[in-house]
């Protein structure tokens, strides 16, 4: 009996032994194939997002067979600022930017006129208007869908990411970067190719610029998604905005960005070409000083900085033509930020059923630019979204884009990205 027992143990034991050889094998084979592919659009994997290969696997899935023939084409010199900062409790576990700051005015006295704190999301969020997907995560798979989607129904061919580098966020956030692998994956299964704008994150300097491009790059610069121009000398570059960029001196920048500097990005596999944030006219010359490629403007209120001022665009496209610089205007449909400004009501731009911006984008051709900038495809807080908007009312009262349907903005983007593209030919004709 005794030796009866321990036989049986024997077999036990071995065939326990056997389940967990095999489980292993067959966990290793399906690392190496989700490597494989990982490998071949973003590089090597990075051992702490072990949970990407089951969003790449869900979303390959999802996205398999997708019929593109409905969206109109993409328009890739026609480009839409993104912003991947919001969360919510589902995914991040808490609402993120939703429940954003009532900022108060620096005048104390002021200031005590206005409401302060934060908003409460769902009901209540840091918003004129209230999102058709609700208080979303940018970190939600279905979401991303939903905007490449919205995109391509615009015919926008081209996000700029709101970015901070690794570890690094705005005020009100969380760090966004390891949200780029997921969002990168998607929009290329729409065709849409993705820059990034580059904040003004705490310390920037010339010498963390080239390392934070230097990443940029080696990280997602192999990724099909990944965008880059052809510029006027036959290169194949990358394109970076770089947000207030008027921030760091000209003579920062010209270390990083002047071929003549001994620590120069120039001539190396970093290059790129950095666009500069225009506002006030005098940055015209530094952005000469500093060896930037071109300006944007990105403002939707119009008339608030010398650069979101429609009637200086033809000045500014006549200065960047003599210095060789890509001109890069920015439309919006309009501007209203009182739930997180409330004292900023003189800025506020009504949309008046969509002709403020069809307004931007009639100027903005007539000044024949390199590209068009769109402010914004989801900047909630700044009431400068063309994402499409609902009607709801409750706890707070939201604006929305009746009498006209949610696609309405996204539906004048894609008619004036066809002129735009037909414009272009001529241009080059």
């Amino acid at each position: 009996m005794a030796r009866f027992k321990r036989k049986s143990w024997i077999t036990l034991l071995a065939v326990v032994v056997l389940v967990l050889i095999v489980t292993a094998v067959r966990k290793s084979l399906t690392l190496e194939d989700t490597g494989d592919t990982r490998e071949q659009s973003l590089g090597k994997m990075d051992p702490a997002k072990e949970n990407e290969p089951k969003w790449r696997k869900r979303i390959e899935n999802t996205l398999a067979g997708k019929d593109l023939s409905k969206f109109p084409p993409p328009n890739y010199y026609l480009h839409a600022f993104y912003y991947i900062w919001y969360g919510n409790p589902s995914f991040d576990g808490k609402y993120i930017h939703w429940n954003h700051l009532q900022i108060p005015h620096w005048d104390a006295k002021v200031a005590e006129r206005y409401p302060q704190g934060r908003h409460s999301p769902p009901e209540d969020l840091g918003s004129n208007f209230y999102p058709a997907l609700g208080a979303y995560s940018s970190r939600d798979p279905a979401v991303i869908e939903a905007h490449m989607q919205q995109l391509r129904t615009a015919a926008i061919g081209v996000i700029a990411i709101s970015w901070y580098p690794p570890h690094l966020k705005d005020d009100n956030g969380e760090a966004v970067d390891d949200i780029m692998p997921l969002l990168l994956d998607v929009a290329h299964q729409y065709h849409i190719k993705v820059a990034f704008h580059i904040e003004p994150y705490k310390g920037r300097d010339e010498v963390n610029m080239y390392a934070n491009v230097k990443y940029i790059i080696e990280k997602y610069g192999d990724h099909r998604a990944f965008f880059r121009y052809h510029t006027s000398t036959g290169k194949l570059l990358p394109l970076f905005y770089v947000y207030d960029s008027y921030l760091m001196n000209s003579e920062q920048w010209a270390k990083l960005l002047k071929h003549t500097e001994s620590d120069s990005i120039r001539d190396t596999p970093y290059d790129a070409v950095f666009i500069a944030l225009l506002v006030e006219e005098k940055h015209k010359l530094e952005v000469l000083t500093a060896g930037f490629d071109g300006v944007y403007t990105y403002f939707a209120t119009k008339g608030f900085s010398y650069g979101s001022t429609q009637r200086n665009w033809d000045a500014i496209k006549a200065f960047c033509e003599d210095n060789n610089l890509i001109f890069i205007p920015s439309v919006g449909p309009g501007y209203i930020d009182v739930s997180v400004r409330p004292w900023n009501s003189k800025n506020t731009r009504n949309r008046i059923n969509g002709k403020y911006y069809e307004t931007s984008l009639s100027a903005a051709l007539q000044a024949k630019p390199h590209f068009i900038s769109v402010t914004s495809f989801n900047e909630w807080h700044e009431g400068t979204q063309i994402e499409m908007a609902v009607p709801k009312t409750g706890q707070t009262v939201y604006l929305d884009y009746l009498p006209n349907r949610p696609t309405f903005y996204l539906e004048i983007t894609r008619k004036w990205a066809a002129l735009f593209s037909g414009e272009r030919r001529r241009w080059q004709e």
